[in-house]
Order: structure tokens, then C-alpha cells, then sequence
């Protein structure tokens, strides 16, 4: 067994700043005009268009693919801002391969569903690139003031939906920039040239949101002071803590959190660098997992396995995510779960894995035969939880479910005049568009509140 390990590799300028500049270029070139309007004239203009039922937005897909094909792209970036304000990042990094372009007709026909998610970038980047300021205008002044902690989608969306209706808003974000995991938590080539706080920086355009950076709730802010000082309250905090592998080994060095090391790469201005092992393990199965392993493999890992415990269906990356890695040279080893990690000096040798089964209650089981491979980098995307010391009330606090914040369809959660929502509240689908119309929803339910 001690053979399969691996003193140490981890370095930086792995690759030349061309090669780096090339595998981080962006994953989907934007549609110029002719092939938006060949890809639109694909739609067949559902009247009871299932892409638009798949939406979490609910975003009029046949209507604004349509206004492309007549030739009104900016028509159509309307259409797409009514239901998602930010439907130029959704564009970029929502997974429409599960979602809308899944359940077009065309892909059940053909297997070639529209390509809806490209022409929505298309559209809302022509508007950005054309229009100065949103499509929305404000409302008259109503004299309330409401309180958005955290920035990222479900802040901004109720942010500036809440300004449109007139309101004053105190935007609070944790962090030194804007955007949530828009701007640090996505994979580099999936967001290109600043995009998330060119996006930022449009939809603040709007007006009447005061923003506050590195100011966090629980350390800058507390839950009380803001009900005190505010007609209404919207949380959007995240998931700040990262789940536990609960093995061996994991506080050796270079056992990383793969969340912190995409937020170190989103803010490098050098990728050349950034240090990366020579063979790099994940644990984990979702679109984080992916995102840490294909950039990985870009900065120049030599070898780049994602361990994942259940099988290929189960993963939360879709099938599109499962095949970018694996088209990237990651080695996706399912039915592994990480039994030990390995060290030598105090530092990442190599990692044990457990195979894994299903008995025939459908329970997840370990079944004793272990594979050790070498690793001299390992990253955990096991998953994110809610900091609750930092939403902790002196009187009544807010109730969970599970361990998120319990809210009701309007996203009310269970203090007075507190609303709640994105990654943060129970039900959640860990996705920006999900997080966008939480704020959508919040935002017209604090409006209905607050001018009734």
C-alpha cells in the first residue's frame, strides 16, 4: 500500500499564461445575430410551453425567443428581467440542461433541445451592452426602509425588485464585493471578464440600494437591532460552514475546502500563481465538485479523480457537468466513499477509498474493500451548512427546519417583519435561479406588507 503514495507536488506555474489564458477563456462563446436568429426559429412557440413550466423564475421562454427571431433582442432582455433581474449570470451558469431546455419539446423529439439557455444570454447581454441602467424605473419614494443582508442572487433580485416598488434599502454583504457566489464561487470559465460585478454594478443602477460591504450578521449586524431599525428584513446569508468528511486525516495539510480555493481562483489576478497539486482527489458530487476538479485539471494537475459514493444518477452534477469533467481528463470513480487520508510529514500522501453498495432496501452500505491512490491535494465538496450563531436572537429566535432557516411560500420566516431565502432557508434547490426568485417572491410579499 505504501507504494501507491506520493511525496508531495504542489506548486504553482504548472502551465505558460497563454495555455492558462486558453482553458479559462469562456465555456460558451456568445451567439452572434445570425446563429441567434437560427437557433430561435428552432422554437416551435409552445402555447403551454413545458420550458416555462421548468423555469424557477418562470421566465416567458416563448415570448422572448420570439421577440429574437423578429429582430428585438432588447424586447426579449425585457421579457427575461420581468421574471429574473439577473438573467445574464442564469444564463451562464444555470444548469438548463435539467431545467427548461430538458423539457423542450424538441429534445424529446430529436434529442436537440433548443438552445434557450444561449439565447438568453444573448439577448440580456445585447441590453447590457446597449441600455444604460436596468429596464425598471422606481417607483415614487414610500419614505420604508428594509434591510437586505447579503448579496449574492436572492439579496440582489429582492434588492432591487423592493427599490422598484419605491422602497429604501440597506444592502449589507460580508464580503468586499458584491455578488455572492456569483462572483466567488463559480467556476472562472463559466464567468468571464468580470461579468458578475459588471452585473452588479448595472442592477444597482436602478437606484435607492445604499450598499454596506464587510458587514457581516453576527459579528457587524445583529438580527434584533435590524428588526428594531427596519420596517422589514430579508436574509440571503448562504451557507457559510462546510460539512466534515468525518475521516482520517482531514486537518492534514492540503486538505482543502473547495469552496475557498474557487473564491481564491475567482479573485486571482494571476492564475500562474496559484499553487495545485500534481494529484488532486474530490470527494464530493455535486456541481462544486466539478467546478474544483476541471479547474484543477486547467491549472495543470497531472491527475484529477472526483470520489463520489453513490452512482452516476445520483450525482448532483447533471449529466452535462458529469461529461465536461470527464471530457476535461477527470476520472469520476462512483461508489467510493473516502475511508482514510494519508500523510507523510504532515502533509497529503495519498487517500483510501471505501467501496461502496446499495442492499436491497436501497441503503447506502460500505463494504470493507478499500483502494488506496496517491493524492497530494485533496479538496472537500461534501457540502455547505448554515452558521447559526450568526442568526442567534436574544428573545425568540428564528425557527429551522433541519438545519436551515424555516420559511413559508412568501419566504416569511417565523420572527415579525423577517423574510428569508436562497441557499440559507430549508426547501432550497442550491441553485441561482432559485435564489433569484426567492428574492423575486420576498420582495412582493414585503410590498404587500408594507403598502397594505
Amino acid at each position: 500500500m505504501a507504494d501507491t503514495l506520493t511525496a508531495a507536488d504542489i506548486r504553482s506555474g504548472r502551465l505558460s499564461d497563454e495555455v492558462l489564458k486558453d482553458n479559462f477563456s469562456d465555456l460558451h462563446p456568445r451567439l452572434d445575430p445570425h446563429e441567434a436568429a437560427v437557433e430561435a426559429d428552432r422554437c416551435y412557440f409552445c402555447y403551454d410551453a413545458p420550458c416555462m413550466t421548468a423555469c424557477s423564475t418562470s421566465i416567458d421562454i416563448p415570448q422572448f425567443i420570439r421577440q429574437i427571431s423578429t429582430g428585438n433582442p432588447n424586447g426579449a432582455a425585457k421579457t427575461i428581467f420581468a421574471e429574473n433581474i439577473l438573467g445574464g449570470m442564469c444564463a451562464r451558469v444555470c444548469p438548463t440542461e435539467t431545467l427548461c431546455e430538458e423539457a423542450c419539446v424538441r429534445e424529446k423529439a430529436e434529442g436537440k433541445p433548443v438552445r434557450i439557455g444561449e439565447l438568453q444570454r444573448f439577448a440580456t447581454d445585447h441590453f447590457m451592452e446597449t441600455k444604460e441602467g436596468t429596464s425598471f424605473t422606481r417607483a415614487a419614494e414610500t419614505g420604508k426602509r428594509i434591510a437586505v443582508v447579503g448579496a449574492g442572487p436572492a439579496g440582489l433580485s429582492c434588492a432591487h425588485r423592493l427599490a422598484s416598488h419605491g422602497h429604501q434599502i440597506d444592502l449589507f454583504e460580508a464580503k468586499g464585493k458584491m455578488g455572492g457566489l456569483n462572483e466567488y464561487g463559480i467556476a472562472a470559465y463559466k464567468s468571464t471578464n468580470d461579468f458578475a460585478q459588471k452585473e452588479v454594478e448595472w442592477l444597482l443602477s436602478i437606484g435607492g440600494i445604499t450598499v454596506h460591504s464587510g458587514m457581516a450578521l453576527g459579528r457587524d449586524l445583529s438580527l434584533e437591532r435590524l428588526q428594531a431599525d427596519y420596517d422589514a428584513v430579508f436574509l440571503s446569508i448562504g451557507l457559510g460552514g462546510v460539512n466534515a468528511l468525518r475521516a482520517e486525516g482531514e486537518n492534514l495539510e492540503n486538505v482543502e475546502d473547495a469552496v475557498d480555493y474557487i473564491e481564491d481562483l475567482r479573485q486571482a489576478s494571476d492564475l500562474s500563481k496559484l499553487p495545485v497539486g500534481r494529484d488532486v482527489v474530490v470527494i464530493g458530487g455535486g456541481m462544486t465538485a466539478v467546478d474544483i476538479a476541471v479547474q484543477s485539471k486547467l491549472l495543470g494537475a497531472e491527475n484529477v479523480t472526483i470520489a463520489y459514493r453513490r452512482g452516476p444518477d445520483q450525482m448532483g452534477a447533471s449529466k452535462f457537468e458529469q461529461d465536461l469533467a470527464q471530457t476535461n481528463g477527470v476520472a469520476i470513480k462512483f461508489w467510493s466513499k473516502p475511508f482514510a487520508i494519508k500523510g507523510e510529514g504532515g502533509q497529503v500522501s495519498g487517500i483510501e477509498l471505501e467501496r461502496t453498495e446499495l442492499n436491497e432496501n436501497g441503503r447506502l452500505l460500505a463494504t470493507g474493500d478499500i483502494e488506496t491512490i496517491p493524492a497530494d491535494m485533496v479538496f472537500k465538496a461534501v457540502g455547505q451548512t448554515l452558521v447559526t450563531k450568526d442568526i442567534a436572537a436574544e428573545g425568540e429566535g428564528l425557527a429551522l427546519e433541519g438545519d436551515r432557516i424555516k420559511v413559508d411560500e412568501q419566504r416569511k420566516t417565523s420572527l415579525t417583519n423577517v423574510w428569508a431565502g436562497g441557499d440559507c432557508v430549508a426547501g432550497g434547490e442550491d441553485l441561482t435561479v432559485a435564489a433569484v426568485e426567492d428574492g423575486k417572491v420576498a420582495a412582493e410579499a414585503i410590498n404587500a406588507v408594507l403598502t397594505a
